[in-house]
């Protein structure tokens, strides 16, 4: 039997409960566990299906994660709560024997800062215990790394120059708020950018660097550039990689009240003492904006989330490759009542759940997407609400600054 247990219930633990419940003959058993039970109560209700239960948890908690697990015995576990909480599952899972898929890499929560070397550290452990950890499954990371792998196997005999395009398009009539964890975006996106070039990172201020592109189905739009984990694994994958690159679009209003919320300080992440108890400020706007869960019902317009990569093709010649998605936010929201962001990330977790238990995706150890094989799950990810398009020999525009 197929068991496995989500845990986390935020927008994307919505959309990944939602797509795994459309596939019972791969999920046998769904367990949704969260700290807040009613949560999850609802989740369940919403999707109605008899093969879905509950369970509360506190993922910083080894103890609680393993008692979770024993009660449930699941193959696999899902992780979508916080990127702090990877390695206490991550632990719990080894403790247990269970496999493990995750969305974004860890990081502590006392200093944004993103890298794989704690997750990787737990490589040769997964590896002895005959189990599978599968790093950075969301759609960036994950299907960008899913896309690289798949130009690497079916196009070119070197990728040279690869840009990571995220654009979101959508509009939520909100005058500020984030489409995911307001703490995690907010951390995500005011850290200094970094990009890979010639064998070394290359480090700008945050949001120093930017340029306009042009995104199907939308147009043109600035586009910034930040640092995101999956060029660290995706440039010592493959190794033919001058200049790794991820560019993010921001619009007008929402950088003006990113800078005033800096200004004001209610960006940190350090405690501050107010009448005599201590809070963070960025925790304590992450409870008075908009949840990204209730986003969806006003959303309109779409994403478009894609890889340009420039290089050699199987003969030698030179070539240029642009693989997308663009996703609906009135049709994330149809199918599973959450808007394109989280949908574009829950999809891709269940797909490389599906990839792992129907035996598609099999290598052993700590594993990040682009080291399995790219076809099937491009194939799962089609029918399964994120259809896939190719332009070959295209303009990239990403020479027009050449850092």
């Amino acid at each position: 039997m197929n068991k496995v247990i989500i845990i986390g219930c935020g927008g994307v633990g919505t959309v990944v409960a939602h797509k795994c419940a459309q596939h019972p003959e791969v999920f046998n058993e769904i367990v949704i566990a969260a700290r807040t039970r009613s949560k999850c109560e609802a989740v369940a209700k919403a999707i109605g299906k008899p093969n879905v239960s509950v369970d509360t948890v506190d993922a910083d908690s080894v103890e609680q994660l393993v008692a979770l697990f024993n009660r449930h015995k699941p193959v696999l576990v899902i992780n979508v709560a916080l990127p702090y909480q990877d390695l206490t599952i991550m632990e719990a899972c080894l403790q247990c024997g269970v496999n493990y898929l995750d969305t974004a890499n860890y990081e502590p929560k006392d200093e944004a800062h993103f890298e794989y070397s704690w997750q990787w550290a737990f490589r040769e452990r997964f590896e002895k215990a005959g189990l599978t950890a599968i790093l950075g499954c969301g759609f960036d990371p994950g299907v960008s790394g899913v896309f690289t792998a798949y130009a690497a196997k079916h196009y070119f005999s070197a990728m040279e120059y690869l840009d990571i395009v995220d654009c979101n398009a959508g509009n939520h009539g909100k005058a500020f708020a984030t489409n995911f964890n307001p703490e995690i975006n907010i951390r995500e996106i005011t850290q200094n950018g970094r990009y890979w070039k010639d064998g070394q990172w290359i480090t700008t201020g945050p949001l120093e660097v930017h340029q306009p592109l042009t995104y199907p189905n939308i147009g043109e739009r600035e586009s910034y550039l930040l640092y995101h984990e999956e060029l660290e694994s995706l440039v010592l994958n493959y190794p033919t990689i001058k200049r790794a690159r991820f560019w993010m679009t921001f619009g007008q209003e929402y950088l003006t009240h990113l800078r005033v919320i800096q200004n004001i300080g209610m960006a940190r992440i350090d405690e501050v003492d107010y009448q005599g108890t201590k809070i963070v400020p960025l925790q304590f706007l992450k409870a008075v904006l908009p949840n990204p869960q209730d986003l969806g019902a006003n959303y309109h317009g779409e994403t478009s989330i894609g890889c340009r990569i420039s290089g050699k093709d199987k003969e030698g010649k030179a070539l240029t490759y642009y693989i997308y998605n663009n996703c609906s936010h009135e049709e994330a929201f149809k199918e599973t009542g959450m808007q394109a962001v989280s949908y574009t990330t829950g999809v891709p977790a269940m797909v490389g759940a599906m990839m792992f238990l129907t035996g598609k995706w099999d290598l052993k150890g700590v594993r990040n997407v682009e080291e399995f094989d790219p076809d099937p799950f491009l194939e799962a990810l089609a029918v399964n609400g994120l259809p896939w398009h190719e332009i070959i020999n295209g303009d990239l525009e990403v020479e027009r600054i050449d850092n």
